[in-house]
């Protein structure tokens, strides 16, 4: 599977933005469709994931509440629409798509397609 980011830019503290990530190629059974973050000198953490055939979907406790994931079959399409964004927010987002066990959906090493990354900016 093929990804492509975009979407991030600079906002203010307590603004929004929607990020998208474009898929090509066949997802089936149980894919996940998720996004990570990374900042300079930190691991890649994990944000949120969809499994695309239930629609269920999974948060990061600094997500819930305030980050969505969504998908558009149509346009292949996943989202991630943030709100109330924080300073804390800022990083490098990822989108990512595999199929790791449901003990595992949290961990970026079980996804095996990845986009480039798009840069959110949280300003104070």
């Amino acid at each position: 599977v093929q990804l492509q980011a975009s979407g991030g830019g600079l906002v203010q503290a307590g603004g929004s933005l929607r990020l998208s990530c474009a898929t090509s190629g066949s997802t089936f059974g149980d894919y996940y469709m998720g996004w990570f973050r990374q900042s300079p000198g930190k691991e890649r953490e994990f944000v949120a994931t969809m499994n695309l055939g239930s629609r269920r979907t999974y948060y990061a406790d600094s997500a819930k509440g305030r980050f969505t994931i969504s998908k558009d079959n149509a346009k292949k399409t996943v989202y991630l629409q943030m709100d109330s964004l924080r300073p804390e927010d800022t990083s490098v987002y990822y989108c990512a798509a595999g199929r790791p066990i449901l003990s595992y959906i949290r961990e970026s090493t079980y996804y095996r397609d990845w986009g480039q990354g798009t840069l959110v900016t949280v300003s104070s």
